[in-house]
């Protein structure tokens, strides 16, 4: 979903207890631009909801983990390319990525959603609705997919950008008519930054996905140690405890 310009930082998680065949290290990528998800701060650290799941993650696994920011653009061929283990970045389950990669168990669900200028005239998401309209999203991602496969088709021009935070900016500057993205990060940004120019025209109705944790094809090992430590987390109260501190309702 949403992206930083390379860091040069890495957010270091260490692990007590450590032992046996377990004892090796993770590196671990987000991308660090897709709040309330991933994001970083003043001080080049890395927060957010896949951030802690991540760190929870590690602990249950008793392992020394690495957090790392990477451009979304570039996340799953780095992950092929070795330069990390696993990502945790928001990143739905398709068909297409499949094809390459390999995927946990869901985290949470997602479902896709358009915000436009609070001064617009559009009465609903449906394709028919946007013929015509300039409609931004952020490139290799589902939303993208959705905007060109769909909103294109239908007669609206579709723009792309690196990062999610680039298309809602051109939003509230009155560059686009309308973005689409995750709904949870959308409303994110319709909460802070966004309030004064925008607002949600809704969801899209069908686009409900699931999103999971990404790993190379061939580490089938490490994909099973990370479901049980998803199972564990969610039987034991502490992924709940992780989803209060972003949201209101169960997003799972």
């Amino acid at each position: 979903m949403n992206r930083v310009k390379s860091l040069a930082t890495a957010c270091v998680l260490l692990i007590g207890g450590v032992g046996g065949a377990q004892a090796e290290s993770l590196r671990i990528a987000t991308e660090g631009a897709y709040p309330p998800f991933n994001y970083v701060d003043s001080n080049n650290e890395l927060h957010g909801f896949d951030v802690d799941i991540a760190k929870a993650l590690c602990a249950k696994m008793q392992v020394e983990c690495t957090l790392v920011a990477q451009d979304w653009d570039g996340i799953i061929p780095a992950l092929m390319a070795n330069k990390f283990d696993a990502v945790v970045a928001s990143m739905v389950v398709t068909e297409e990525r499949q094809k390459k990669i390999s995927f946990t168990d869901r985290y949470y669900r997602t479902r896709l959603a358009v915000a436009v200028p609070k001064d617009s005239s559009l009465a609903d998401t449906r394709p028919a609705t946007l013929e015509g309209k300039l409609v931004g999203a952020q490139s290799s991602s589902t939303q993208s997919i959705y905007a060109e496969d769909v909103y294109g088709a239908a007669g609206a021009e579709v723009k792309l950008y690196p990062t999610q935070d680039d298309a809602n900016s051109d939003l509230a500057n009155g560059r686009l008519d309308a973005v689409v993205n995750d709904k949870f990060p959308l409303l994110d940004w319709l909460a802070k930054s966004g309030r004064d120019c925008c607002k949600l025209l809704g969801d899209i109705q069908g686009s409900d996905d699931e999103v999971a944790i990404a790993v190379r094809q061939d580490d089938q090992a490490l994909r099973e140690r990370l479901n049980q430590a998803l199972a564990d987390i969610r039987a034991d109260g502490t992924y709940q405890q992780i989803v209060s501190r972003y949201f209101e309702f169960d997003i799972y």
